[in-house]
């Protein structure tokens, strides 16, 4: 039986209750494992496990058009990070191309969804303003909700209606 959701950034798949949900396919351009030491009193060893059912870019995703009902796409949000940084490994980066990276990857998630299906857009506003991003995708949510310790963490909900299916159809 075919997946029904996928998550095209998965990362270590940290906002998922089960990280191996047999609906989803998890989807990433990078595979890793790293434990990095942090802190002097304590010597604490973090983890990062970054294994994709499917290894891909998202903005050139492999699947068929209407493919999924749901997507989950929660794309690296950081243009500033050291290449071998925490914050680098776990969430990864964007370049100077972002607002075109950003674009294409929405776009590739509405063509992989079904007719009336659901993506769920997750973005942190440490370095790009949300205004920005949603000018780049030349998109509107139908709805939103701001969250985390700064309430700079938006979670956005989209639908792929007719208007979303013809620009699907002219890419």
């Amino acid at each position: 039986m075919a997946k029904q959701i996928i998550d095209v950034c998965c990362g270590s798949r940290m906002f998922w209750f089960d990280k191996e949900d047999p609906d989803v396919e998890f989807c990433d351009k990078r595979e890793l494992s790293v434990a990095k030491r942090f802190g002097q009193k304590f010597n604490a060893v973090r983890h990062i496990e970054i294994h994709p059912t499917t290894k891909c870019d998202f903005t050139a995703l492999p699947f068929e058009n209407d493919s999924f009902y749901l997507a989950v796409f929660d794309p690296p949000h950081l243009l500033k990070a050291g290449e071998k940084s925490w914050l680098a490994m776990k969430y990864g980066t964007l370049d100077d191309n972002w607002p075109k990276m950003l674009h294409d990857g929405f776009w590739e998630c509405m063509r992989v969804l079904k007719p009336n299906g659901t993506l769920i857009f997750k973005w942190s506003e440490v370095q790009i303003p949300l205004k920005d991003v949603l000018k780049a995708i030349n998109a509107k949510p139908l709805f939103g909700n701001r969250s985390g310790k700064h309430m700079n963490t938006h979670w956005l909900c989209f639908m792929k209606g007719i208007t979303e299916v013809e620009q699907c159809q002219t890419k």
